[in-house]
């Protein structure tokens, strides 16, 4: 992919597509505002050396938006205040995703060695509703979690961009496997997002960029919350185990390597999927396994 610019807005492609372990960044000209450092390290070294950044945003506080935020040690940077606290210490990032002692020997030394975590501390905090002005660049900052508590997005006004970060339509759909994220807050955001008056909406993975995406895809990404809890009480036909249901693979379709990174996603997102559904009454927590309730919820 090449980089595209949008009035002040210049969008530099991540690389593999912009896939994880990489994000998809955004410079603002003139403002010296970079957003999601974790495209491309050598890009993001050269824009530091030939244009000037001034300051770093962070739409959140995941490792593959803040992967080459060491390269800006002595830049400010900016966040949520509701997702700055993991960025300060690794084991409380590692307890906001929820993952256990047995797995932190996985987690931690990837996010040091290949995630350059360093402990950070935000100069100022990003507030969902403000307004910020840049001289010709006005960013309304947009509160949208759910995904992760203090996720953020921004709209460019004077361009009709809008940024979305992990709202990012892509194919796989919303991720809300976090210990604080939550379902219900995921679509109530995505639906936030969609009546913003963009002309171009920009995400932090894959294409990236989209002219005036139709409703339909919007809906697309939204209908995948409902097709996994579909999927997950097909399997509930039977009582289940947790370790059984994340072998179901309903989250990435097959089992993937490395499996400490793909079954603790499973494990993650079903999680959330089985207490959405024991809190709306359809699915019981009994002897360690789960299974479905005669009681069927009302439509509409």
């Amino acid at each position: 992919m090449e980089e595209q610019t949008f009035g002040p807005v210049r969008f530099i492609p991540g690389d593999n597509r912009g896939r994880y372990p990489f994000c998809n960044s955004l410079y603002i000209e003139g403002a010296g505002v970079l957003i999601d450092p974790a495209c491309n390290r050598e890009r993001l070294i050269r824009l530091r050396e030939e244009t000037g950044v001034k300051v770093v945003w962070l739409s959140h506080w995941h490792e593959d938006h803040f992967l080459h935020l060491d390269l800006f040690d002595d830049i400010p940077f900016w966040i949520s205040a509701g997702d700055a606290p993991p960025l300060a210490d690794l084991s409380l990032l590692l307890d906001w995703y929820g993952v256990s002692a047995e797995e932190r020997c996985f987690w931690e030394p990837l996010l040091i060695d290949q995630f350059h975590f360093r402990p950070r501390y935000p100069a100022r905090n990003l507030i969902g509703g403000e307004t910020i002005a840049m001289g010709s660049v006005t960013v309304d900052v947009i509160a949208t979690p759910g995904h992760t508590p203090g996720h953020l997005a921004f709209f460019f006004r004077e361009a009709a961009v809008l940024y979305t970060g992990d709202y990012d339509l892509t194919p796989f759909g919303p991720w809300y496997g976090d210990r604080f994220s939550d379902i219900d807050s995921t679509r109530s955001s995505i639906l936030r997002l969609r009546t913003v008056p963009a002309q171009v909406v920009l995400t932090g993975h894959e294409s990236g960029v989209f002219a005036r995406p139709p409703a339909v895809l919007w809906d697309r990404y939204a209908s995948v919350i409902a097709e996994r809890e579909t999927k997950l009480l097909s399997v509930l036909e039977q009582p289940r185990s947790l370790e059984e249901i994340v072998d179901a693979c309903i989250i990435y379709g097959r089992q993937r390597e490395p499996k400490a990174f793909f079954a603790f996603g499973e494990r993650a997102h079903m999680l959330k999927h089985l207490l959405h559904l024991e809190n709306r009454g359809i699915v019981v927590r009994e002897e360690g396994r789960y299974r479905k309730t005669m009681f069927t919820p009302p439509r509409g």
